[in-house]
């Protein structure tokens, strides 16, 4: 196969009887799905949605796009695919860095795993082939010893994905990390690997072997064209190169659409404790940036005797601060060190925690956590890990939890997912992205907030209905694209279809627009809600919190609002063609999928 912009071969590794073959991917499949994220879920559906999560035929895999690897600016992530221990959904999370480029500089677009190893279990990926290494001696490291120890055997530019000790031991919302800090977070991919003995994929890549565009001049007007909406984007060129993720602190609780409490309020005045803006006056020591980026909006912070790493991001920020009522940024960068060492979602972990807060506040839980309450927060977090005590209960992960502690409703969650940082009954188009997520509840699926809160590519009332069923399905597809390239989605803030057609275009050499991307969106989201309906998912799941659909914000700046989902879903479901919630067989062979 020579297209630009893919290395033409997948690795499929048995784990269980320590086979490997290399497969070439189909151009037509790719044409449909380009890689990353559609390209997992297309393999992840051939191979049959109803398998345990954590069984042997269960498939975890790790693919990269067609603009991975190469000079496309903002195009350094690897996307982890499998079917998720927390929902049942299918599941795909993405990381940056460059793990992603030394992937496809190792000589493959996916790799996929199935099986369970007999014993613990490393990947070993370097010029066009994988070979399984003995893990026993890194099993029970943490992510940085067992990163450490990899890099001292393989070299330092090596790159290492792994889990943690909270993978291993199966937690629910146990994800990967990626070279110490990155991670592929929710819907608890950790917790597959685990499940198989992987504790590790050590990436070798070879810069020259990058792929190189099959129409270099359209390629590099493509790129220049892109790069100067970059620099010329107020949120690319200032915003998050200046304070990172976490500028959004004030710009969403001012609002009144920063959930705190476990949602009980979603304004707080001393929210600015926890902002971007603080923590470049007190706990940041530097920035970085992923590969081909030059927005830069990683953050590295250190609590003198506490640890010095990367993040915390905005929305850990939310989930073990505001939501926990804890405006402690210090105690906030600590649990998110320990997050990466142990291998755990800091979102997941900031909901459950949250949820047994208010348990305890009601009398449901003894020896609980208080609101706030930092020093018992991290001891619950060691005790989640060894599944110990109160932890025990909620390494089960959000919906878990609130079904132990007696009150479903006590879990703000979709589908089995945690809410991330912005409270629909304040932003309503988000609520339906939640409601109507593959995934359960997650912003990035399609990030309305861009057009809601920053007028990003126009502005729309965020307290309106009309309209929002198209802005989401919009923002659902062009993202299911992006995440198929695998571009960053920060970069879409800049860049529209036009402009990542034009750069896909440039390097395949397909002639490819606008609309062609598209429509490869909306086949990608549609295979993944086809996925989940051959599982029973449908209309009933696509709903929100109780607290977020009746009870409506005390205070703040959107005092008495509630999501009134129903006065948005209809449209939806019409718009996509579902009837009910579920793709139709009409709708699925206009989008040609078999």
């Amino acid at each position: 196969m020579n297209i630009g912009g893919y290395a033409g071969r997948v690795g499929w590794i048995d784990l269980s009887t320590g086979g490997v073959e290399y497969r070439t991917p189909d151009e037509g499949i790719l044409r449909k799905y380009l890689g990353g994220r559609g390209l997992g879920v297309k393999y992840l559906f051939d191979a049959g949605a109803e398998v345990d999560p954590l069984g042997e035929d269960a498939l975890a895999a790790l693919f990269v796009g067609p603009l991975t690897g190469t000079d496309a600016p903002m195009s350094g992530r690897i996307a982890s695919i499998v079917k998720s221990p927390l929902t049942g959904t299918i599941s795909d999370s993405h990381a940056g860095g460059t793990t992603g480029a030394a992937l496809k500089w190792a000589g493959f677009d996916g790799l996929v795993f199935r099986g369970i190893a007999a014993r613990p279990t490393y990947a070993v990926v370097k010029d066009g082939t994988v070979t399984l290494e003995d893990a026993t001696e890194l099993w029970g490291k943490d992510t940085a010893e067992t990163t450490a120890a990899l890099k001292a055997r393989y070299g330092n530019d090596a790159n290492v994905v792994c889990i943690g000790p909270a993978g291993e031991r199966g937690v629910k919302f146990a994800c990967l990390i990626d070279e110490r800090g990155r991670a592929n977070g929710r819907g608890g991919h950790g917790a597959v690997w685990g499940a198989k003995n992987l504790k590790a994929v050590v990436l070798i890549g070879d810069r020259h072997a990058a792929p190189q565009p099959t129409n270099p001049e359209l390629f590099k007007s493509a790129r220049d064209a892109a790069l100067a909406l970059i620099r010329e984007n107020g949120v690319t060129s200032d915003s998050l190169p200046k304070y990172g993720t976490d500028v959004l602190v004030n710009i969403i609780n001012e609002v009144g659409g920063f959930p705190a409490r476990n949602a009980q309020i979603t304004y707080y005045e001393g929210a600015d404790a926890i902002s971007g803006e603080r923590m470049a006056d007190t706990i940041l020591v530097r920035r970085g940036t992923c590969i081909n980026c030059p927005v830069g909006c990683k953050r590295y912070t250190k609590v003198e005797g506490r640890y010095e790493g990367e993040g915390p991001e905005y929305e850990t920020c939310f989930s073990l601060g505001a939501m926990c009522g804890n405006f402690d940024l210090p105690a906030i960068g600590y649990m998110n060190h320990l997050c990466n060492l142990y291998g755990i979602d800091t979102i997941s972990l900031g909901d459950t925690l949250a949820l047994a807060m208010e348990a305890t506040e009601r009398g449901l839980i003894n020896d609980g956590v208080r609101f706030g309450d930092s020093d018992r927060m991290i001891e619950l977090i060691h005790q989640i890990v060894a599944q110990e005590g109160l932890g025990e209960i909620l390494a089960l992960g959000e919906t878990g939890a609130a079904n132990a502690f007696g009150d479903p409703n006590l879990a703000m969650a979709v589908k089995g997912l945690g809410i991330p940082a912005y409270d629909p009954r304040a932003i309503k188009g988000i609520g339906l992205n939640y409601a109507t997520s593959n995934r359960g509840a997650c912003h990035v699926r399609g990030y309305t907030i861009a057009s809601e809160i920053l007028g990003i590519p126009v502005q729309t009332d965020r307290l309106a209905y009309d309209g929002k069923a198209q802005l989401v399905i919009t923002f659902q597809d062009l993202t299911a694209a992006i995440d198929s390239l695998d571009n960053c989605l920060f970069s879409s803030f800049a860049l529209g279809a036009k402009e990542y057609a034009a750069l896909l275009a440039g390097m395949t050499g397909w002639n490819i627009d606008d609309g062609e991307l598209m429509q490869i969106g909306a086949r990608i989201y549609n295979l993944e809600r086809h996925y989940n309906n051959l599982l029973g998912f449908a209309a009933k799941d696509d709903t929100l919190p109780n607290r977020i659909l009746h009870e409506p914000i005390p205070d703040g700046p959107s005092k008495g609002e509630v999501c009134a989902l129903d006065r948005m879903l209809p449209e939806y479901y019409r718009l996509r063609g579902w009837e009910d919630g579920v793709v139709p067989a009409a709708k699925l062979q206009e989008l040609g999928i078999k």
